[in-house]
């Protein structure tokens, strides 16, 4: 495709998006208004306010949770493994094994320490945010700093598969923020005309060639801006399309907050009715009757306490009357609460309201009310997780800071939701072994068979900690070994037994031969 036709592709494939785009903007009234605002809002236009709070309380909490499993804190959400072939060839070579087993999980902690520098958490939190509720987010992964764009700003093209065939993504900035490239077309399109300060529209385009890979370029003015034009893989492209619910057939997700909106509409409208029949009823009125010998200007001039002629019967107080129709109302706001409670994973609102909860039963119920995220995690799993990882390992390799992994044999498996373990899983494989054998066969068993020092280094790889410093090598043992040996001899021969140790060492004995030899060849060395 010409690379001139961005702005025409966008308003080709802007019809297809109006309708998500709309779903999107529905979603938003009734969680944060603010994600997904209406065409033409500006930075005074003000945002509706929904009656109820559950909807943003909702959302801001889902996408916590979605973070904290898809990004886990202080550990990788990914593990590099080796395939099948690449384990037949290294059968028999055990060290060799763990030394590379040990050198993948201090890829796997650079590529994490990558992350925490590049402040990809605040970004990844914006994207998830607007993926519950409008369903879609295109994110750009640079070489230093990661943007996340709203569906407003972008539109898409799949294929049958899934696979992006096209992105425009369409931007208002500043001639003066352009490049200097892009300026130069700016003012060569607009010199004639005043006032070209104002905001133009910046094209990206991403188009996947017959080849499998991605041409991305930028365009202003209808015109290509030298130097922005590029071509990646689908491994090292920086331009991850994101959907929360995936519709086969469908260029755009579905959002999460679109499963659930009919309760939140019916929550807003109950919600709404209480607020204002609340307060409809608490508004005190005093009626007095026309008459009685009870004067309405009496009671509201007479100060608190005060002592006036009339009838307690000629004064009534306006009352609603409505205790029985708020009644159904509150009853049936509290199920809807309860259903979207167990839908964004408020958990601590579904657990029993008693003075012994065991933590078990807190731990189940947040299982099983995570459980239902499984479609979710798979999908953010292959369309984030995946190419954020390969992205970061083409950045970092191509500034050498990541030794050179061979795609042939090495592959990142991601570690999604709570039940999953990654290399918590061998850790776990690993106690249980040595723990069955312990039971079995007794700890005399574990003394003889099992190698300690290939042991701590399996566990130390799976916790992800470099054991380099921290555990004793084969040579560093033999060594406290040998100077244990000594201090046994010198303690069980007296002092005279140093020097005749040290010629003895000097001549190139060594300490066995020397304790095999007896008193008597000691005292002639």
């Amino acid at each position: 495709m010409d690379y001139t036709s961005a702005a025409s592709l966008y308003s080709e494939l802007e019809s297809d998006r109006h309708s998500y785009l709309q779903r999107a903007r529905d979603c938003a009234r009734l969680t944060i208004p603010t994600l997904m605002p209406d065409e033409g809002t500006t930075s005074a236009t003000k945002f509706p306010v929904p009656f109820q709070g559950l909807g943003a309380r909702g959302v801001n909490h889902l996408a916590a949770s979605l973070l904290m499993s898809l990004l886990p804190p202080n550990q990788p959400f990914f593990r590099l493994a080796l395939d099948e072939e690449a384990i037949r060839q290294l059968q028999g070579m055990e060290e060799y094994r763990t030394q590379i087993d040990q050198t993948l999980s201090s890829i796997e902690r650079s590529v994490m320490q990558e992350v925490e520098t590049m402040a990809i958490r605040p970004v990844i939190h914006a994207a998830l945010k607007h993926l519950v509720v409008t369903g879609n987010c295109l994110v750009h992964i640079g070489d230093q700093n990661m943007r996340a764009f709203p569906l407003d700003q972008y539109v898409i093209k799949r294929d049958p598969s899934g696979n992006v065939l096209h992105i425009v993504v369409c931007e208002s900035v500043a001639p003066s923020a352009l490049p200097p490239e892009a300026r130069t077309l700016v003012d060569e399109k607009k010199a004639p005309k005043p006032g070209y300060q104002d905001t133009i529209e910046l094209y990206t385009c991403i188009h996947r060639m017959e080849s499998g890979k991605y041409e991305v370029y930028q365009e202003v003015e209808g015109m290509m801006i030298p130097g922005t034009k590029g071509t990646y893989s689908a491994d090292s492209m920086p331009w991850i399309a994101l959907r929360m619910n995936r519709v086969d057939g469908e260029s755009y997700g579905r959002s999460y907050v679109e499963e659930y909106l009919g309760d939140l509409q019916s929550l807003e409208a109950l919600t709404q009715a209480i607020v204002e029949g609340s307060a409809a009823a608490a508004k005190v009125l005093f009626l007095c009757n026309p008459n009685g010998v009870t004067r309405p200007d009496v009671l509201a001039k007479s100060p608190n306490g005060a002592i006036r002629e009339g009838m307690a019967t000629d004064v009534s107080v306006l009352q609603v009357q409505k205790q029985a129709d708020f009644s159904i109302a509150f009853q049936t706001i509290g199920s809807i609460r309860e259903r979207l409670n167990y839908a964004f994973l408020l958990a601590e609102s579904t657990i029993r309201n008693a003075e012994r909860v065991t933590a078990e039963e807190v731990r189940l119920t947040t299982a099983a009310v995570e459980r239902q995220l499984g479609g979710i995690y798979s999908v953010l799993s292959q369309e984030f997780q995946l190419p954020l990882v390969n992205r970061l390992l083409d950045v970092m390799g191509r500034s050498k800071r990541l030794p050179k992994v061979p795609k042939q044999f090495v592959r990142p498996l991601i570690i999604t939701g709570v039940d999953a373990l990654g290399r918590g899983n061998d850790l776990q494989k690993l106690d249980a072994f040595l723990v069955g054998i312990q039971q079995v066969l007794g700890p005399e068993a574990v003394a003889q068979y099992v190698n300690v020092t290939e042991y701590m280094a399996r566990r130390a790889a799976a916790l992800g900690i470099d054991p380099k410093g921290l555990v004793r090598t084969q040579e560093e043992l033999d060594a406290q070994q040998q100077q244990q040996q000594m201090m046994g001899m010198v303690e069980k021969l007296g002092g005279p037994t140093i020097n005749a140790l040290s010629r003895a060492q000097a001549a190139g004995a060594a300490p066995n031969q020397l304790a095999n030899a007896g008193p008597m060849a000691q005292a002639q060395q």
